[in-house]
């Protein structure tokens, strides 16, 4: 386990667009940042990151968060591994604790199989640079190749012994669980025994887009070998579909060129990266799935894939670029000479040569279909006819209308056909991909016995919370719009308030809501709501205390602002009035941001606690509290000026207690009044007089609330 100070040294620490950016290219817009969502398919950015309140959101799919839950969700992470991450990132020391032999036991599968990945890409390495065999077999390979030891290390390339069992006898060596080795893949269990996967093999390390190691490509160096490359099977932590090779090294380059090279294997990448090129990734030979674009689209919306001569290949994979298409990236193809493929071209040139040959030779994707499909066919009508309408079905894809339209304007002048004509076919190749999704989306018929049993089951394992009763559906709105106020603004300054002693103190808006319950006798029914108060109340003294911290801290800040300010004017100004008007300025500017820094970090402390808090309850809770929108009133924006929810909090909160206290009433109110009903049904008369007696009297006190309620309520 970590200890607590470690855990505010992390979340300190954390920068969330600095941590999102691992995993999304966002752009600035306003005061925050915004990219494509990571949980989701999307071509319109609706994932936005704030760095001021460190929560991320996809307002589309609701999933995001703090710098922790991001990570959690992101990479399937518990609380503590996603902690882990974030302190090796920021380089942060982790004090902990030994984990009790039930804590061991329940350690994630996930984090066991890349722990054994991890082991294994540093015993290949090892292999490779400790070894005789390694360095005669397995460097050797690697430096024939033209590969330098830069280029080796930073892709963590190696060796796998040429015996049965050396991976597996190091596992069981170093004491981690062999079942885990089985699970990733890289030892095999059969009757024979254990044996590993890639025995005598050089190895490719694939590393997902947060460099942990997820699979290994190996490549045989014996011609009797039946399989040039073997690759690991699919697990919890791999899914081929949704990985691309060399894309943890290259992010960073797609990001700052905002293009992505798309290779077909693993050494056309380490050849472009030791060519200066590093904005390149591979599909390790498989064709193009959603996943590996939508993975690309994170980063940039260019893409252009490079292809050797082999004219049947180009073909087959034309299907893959109509999906790059669809996605609403921008695709380019790059025809390498005949004889060529990007690993050989990239050792013959330097990276100013291939750069240079990509900006002379790249084309639009269109344009090179085009040119591919039409070759030869310019006395065979029928033929042609087919070709363009493939090129069609491309432009079809295409999601935004106005590129649309300018490859059917330009396809119509090439082609020599009435652009109505190609409008048409467009729209209905379009018509058609939709009809076939829903098609494909339809659920298939139910027999009845099977659909009956459907809707038994269902009803069978519905959660009693599902549906809510009367008194929460009365309630729910009310103690969801205190708990947002606490989650959002618990240790603001409320108001003042006075012992018995009549010594002054500040209230927290925590501090006056608890006072205000305890008063009534009152407490949160839904218990995500009450998670988030208890959490805040065990939070008070830890709040007072950093805050004192805080204050000093801004005590010398405002010193030496004053000093170096004051010492500027009066070098700068030359008369007694103008000195004075300066300096008054300055005390004023500097009151100001002293107050901004003491309620940003108000806000701050309490969201940062509660959205990264190691309860689930808490921190998706808190989550979604404090990154609703504010609803303002249509009159309210109408007729007057709008004026910061947090500017308004001394009416807003009374207001929204009064209103928690009177739907409690109400709730009362309606529990008698089926009580009177099934007293006056018995015949029990003085029942219903008594009870008739308890509703007038809430009812008078619901009248009171009424009133308070219409008014402003101004705390002095």
């Amino acid at each position: 386990m970590i200890d607590r100070e470690t855990v505010d040294k992390i979340l300190n620490a954390v920068d969330i667009v600095d941590v999102v950016s691992d995993f999304v290219h966002l752009r600035r817009r306003g005061a925050n940042y915004i990219g494509l969502c990571p949980f989701h398919n999307e071509k319109t950015p609706s994932f936005s990151v704030s760095r001021s309140k460190g929560i991320c959101k996809c307002f589309s799919c609701g999933k995001g968060g703090s710098a922790v839950n991001f990570i959690m969700e992101h990479e399937q992470m518990s609380y503590y591994e996603a902690l882990k991450y974030l302190a090796k990132k920021y380089h942060i020391e982790i004090k902990e604790r030994e984990l009790t032999d039930k804590e061991k036991q329940e350690q994630s599968e996930r984090e066991n199989m890349l722990v054994i990945n991890e082991f294994a890409m540093k015993q290949f390495e090892d292999n490779m640079y400790n070894t005789d065999e390694g360095r005669n077999i397995g460097l050797s390979y690697f430096y024939e190749r033209g590969f330098n030891d830069s280029i080796i290390k930073k892709f963590h390339l190696g060796y796998s012994m040429d015996s049965s069992t050396a991976l597996y006898d190091a596992i069981k060596k170093h004491g981690f669980n062999p079942h885990f080795a089985i699970e990733t893949g890289l030892c095999i269990h059969n009757e024979r025994g254990y044996y590993d996967r890639f025995k005598g093999r050089v190895m490719f390390p694939v590393l997902n887009i947060a460099g942990k190691v997820i699979a290994f490509g190996g490549r045989t160096l014996k011609k009797e070998d039946r399989a040039k490359y073997v690759n690991s099977p699919e697990s919890i932590i791999y899914k081929k579909s949704n990985e691309l090779y060399g894309l943890y090294q290259a992010k960073r380059g797609i990001v700052n060129k905002d293009k992505c090279f798309l290779v077909e294997g693993y050494t056309d990448v380490l050849s472009m990266h030791q060519a200066g090129i590093d904005n390149v990734v591979a599909s390790s030979g498989t064709s193009l799935t959603e996943g590996q674009i939508r993975m690309i689209h994170r980063f940039t919306d260019n893409i252009t894939v490079l292809y050797d001569g082999d004219a049947a290949g180009i073909k087959a994979s034309l299907r893959g670029i109509d999906m790059l298409l669809a996605e609403g990236l921008n695709v380019k193809v790059l025809l390498l000479p005949d004889g060529d493929d990007p690993d050989s071209f990239a050792k013959k040139h330097s990276a100013t040569e291939f750069q240079d040959y990509i900006s002379a030779h790249e084309t639009d994707f269109i344009r090179f279909k085009t040119t591919i499909l039409l070759e030869g066919l310019e006395d065979d009508p029928i033929k042609r006819a087919a070709a363009i309408s493939d090129i069609v079905k491309s432009i079809s894809v295409i999601p935004s209308n106005i590129t649309r339209a300018v490859y059917t304007k330009e396809c119509s002048d090439k082609f020599g056909i009435e652009e109505k004509v190609l409008v048409s076919e467009v729209a209905k190749a379009i018509r058609k991909a939709k009809s076939t999704k829903e098609q494909q989306n339809k659920p298939e018929p139910q027999e009845p016995d099977k659909a009956e049993n459907t809707i038994l089951n269902a009803a069978v394992t519905k959660t009693p919370n599902t549906k809510q009763s009367p008194a929460e559906k009365i309630l729910q709105p009310f103690e969801h719009e205190v708990a947002r106020y606490i989650a959002k603004y618990g240790m603001y300054e409320f108001c003042d308030a006075y012992d018995n002693s009549g010594n002054n103190k500040t209230m927290t808006v925590i501090e006056y809501i608890n006072t205000e319950l305890e008063n009534d006798s009152m407490t949160f029914s839904f218990p995500e709501f009450k998670a988030i108060y208890d959490k805040t109340l065990s939070l008070i003294s830890e709040y007072h205390t950093e805050k004192e911290k805080k204050e000093e801290e801004l005590a010398d800040m405002k010193k030496q602002l004053e000093a170096e300010g004051i010492e500027h004017i009066r070098n700068t100004v030359d008369n007694i009035d103008g000195i004075q008007r300066e300096e008054a300025a300055l005390y004023d500017k500097i009151d100001k941001q002293i107050a901004s820094e003491l309620t940003s970090f108000q806000s701050s402390f309490l969201e940062r606690r509660l959205c990264s808090d190691e309860n689930d309850i808490v921190r998706n809770t808190a989550i979604e509290l404090v990154t609703e929108k504010e609803q303002l009133s249509k009159i309210h924006t109408k007729f007057s000026s709008i004026t910061p929810e947090s500017e308004r909090l001394n009416e807003l909160i009374p207001t929204a207690i009064l209103g928690w206290k009177d739907a409690i009433l109400t709730s009362g109110i309606r529990k008698i009044q089926e009580q009177m009903k099934e007293a006056a049904k018995a015949g029990d008369l003085q029942r219903v007089q008594e009870l008739l007696a308890t509703q007038n009297s809430l009812k008078s006190l619901q009248q009171q609330f009424a009133k308070l309620l219409g008014d402003r309520v101004i705390i002095p």
